[in-house]
């Protein structure tokens, strides 16, 4: 199976899956367990067995298993697309693909995706013909906590991925832990895009000593494109959340040695803030244009992006402009698609680049910055997505960075999938600092999936990755 990294604009073309939600659970007890065997024995189920299984020689959930298309992802980290693009290859649906990636970009890129942050994302599902949106921004505190020097934001990612997986996921939510946790035991290489934010905030961060263990050099001074980076806590956290579900975070004896560890590390995060912390699946703003529906964040989930007014001024001819007031908050995004067209678009952020700068002792989890106390505004997350109206098919999802600019670039971004603009120009009418990527079919998916691109802004550090040439 050949596939092509690329990063800039590059082409990649997918086939038809499976939606079938498993049960699932937050805390431990009661194996989860993908009941497909049964269903391979009848014949004419093809809504219930995938279309891509061509043989028991490579098992569901293992990379290889599709055979041909398997749709494609776009992220500002290798590591991370290469992980939501094995998920893929496995059998996973986009919204695996969704859940593995955020959570290896937690590992990969902890400056702006984080356990100890959030995000949001829009989702669509082909076979319900819905769009939705999963809320889950890195919390913000009632009250400022008292003798918190660096007051924390809420920890919100690990619910949020719990959420966004029973909206379409269909291998065990476990299972998209794991790259994410041998990430973080192992050790993987520094990307360009972590070590341009190390070199941002290298010296405030390094002055924590937890931070100084994870992101310093052995030199001095810190990490290098090449080095290694290894996070041994991190990784233990993520195996206690894989074994004993995500509410350990929250409600069990990890969220006690959390709150102890944030109190110690200046963020003052409780207990009852904890186990009251929810992710949402909200309603989301749809612009329409021509045949297809445009879906954007509600304007109290996005930050203040801005992101369905940009789409709006460059379909009218006008340039994409941030919004006056707009947040500055660093964030990063990811989008994956599978082979029935179902598609993610998420936007992740610790509000500044690696949040408060402190991590938790014992835990490996970066704190995020508490948004509204203090100068730290709500991050800009800026998602689109495009669907055609009338019939059951997938047009287009854009995602913009780039801090202020980050609704401007998915917006424009969007727009330029829209009106069908060559990979190589999509990101023309992006303003810097904004950064966009998009995964686009101009003639829908699934039915049309060989007219299907993934492009990331060149001048980032994002790349697109997927099934090519089928």
């Amino acid at each position: 199976m050949s596939t092509r990294t690329t990063r800039s604009a590059s082409a990649f073309r997918m086939g038809a899956s499976l939606d079938h939600p498993e049960p699932r659970r937050e805390r431990r007890g009661g194996a989860v367990a993908l009941v497909l065997a049964a269903a391979a024995l009848l014949p004419g189920c093809s809504s219930i067995m995938p279309s891509f299984v061509r043989g028991p020689s490579v098992p569901m959930g293992t990379p290889g298993f599709v055979s041909g298309f398997f749709g494609g992802v776009a992220t500002e980290e290798p590591r991370a697309a290469i992980v939501s693009r094995d998920i893929l290859s496995a059998g996973g649906s986009a919204v695996d693909a969704a859940v593995a990636g955020a959570f290896a970009l937690s590992v990969t890129l902890p400056s702006r995706a984080g356990l100890g942050g959030g995000g949001a994302c829009i989702v669509y599902n082909n076979r319900r013909r819905e769009v939705e949106a999963v809320a889950f921004p890195a919390g913000a505190r009632s009250v400022p906590p008292q003798g918190a020097d660096r007051p924390a934001a809420v920890p919100m990612m690990a619910r949020g991925l719990y959420l966004l997986h029973t909206r379409g996921g269909r291998l065990r939510f476990e299972q998209l832990v794991r790259p994410a946790e041998d990430l973080a035991r192992f050790g993987t290489e520094v990307s360009r895009a972590l070590t341009d934010d190390l070199a941002a905030v290298a010296a405030p961060l390094l002055n924590d000593p937890n931070a100084r263990a994870v992101f310093g050099a052995p030199g001095g001074g810190p990490l290098r494109p090449g080095d290694r980076i290894t996070q041994l806590d991190l990784g233990a956290t993520l195996a206690q959340m894989r074994t004993g579900g995500v509410g350990e975070l929250y409600q069990g004896g990890l969220s006690d040695r959390f709150a102890d560890g944030s109190v110690i590390a200046g963020g003052g995060v409780t207990q009852d803030e904890l186990r009251a912390a929810r992710a949402q699946v909200v309603a989301t703003e749809r612009v329409d244009v021509s045949i297809d529906s445009v879906f954007f964040l509600p304007g109290a989930v996005d930050g203040g992006a801005g992101t369905a007014q940009a789409f709006q001024a460059v379909m009218a001819g006008q340039p994409a402009l941030p919004p006056v007031g707009a947040p500055v908050g660093a964030s990063t995004t990811l989008i994956t698609m599978d082979q029935e067209g179902n598609a993610v678009t998420c936007a992740f952020s610790m509000n500044n680049l690696f949040g408060t700068g402190r991590v938790v002792p014992g835990t490996g989890i970066l704190l995020a910055a508490a948004p509204g106390i203090g100068n730290v505004p709500p991050a800009p997350l800026a998602v689109a997505l495009a669907t055609n109206r009338d019939r059951r098919s997938f047009r287009a999802a854009a995602a913009g960075s780039g801090q202020y600019a980050a609704g401007a670039a998915a917006g424009a971004t969007m727009a330029a999938a829209l009106r069908r603009v060559a990979p190589g120009d999509m990101f023309t009418a992006v303003p810097d600092p904004g950064r966009g990527m998009v995964i686009a079919c101009p003639s829908y998916a699934p039915g049309s999936n060989a007219s299907c691109i993934g492009t990331a802004d060149p001048r980032g550090t994002g790349v697109s990755i997927g099934t090519f040439g089928r």
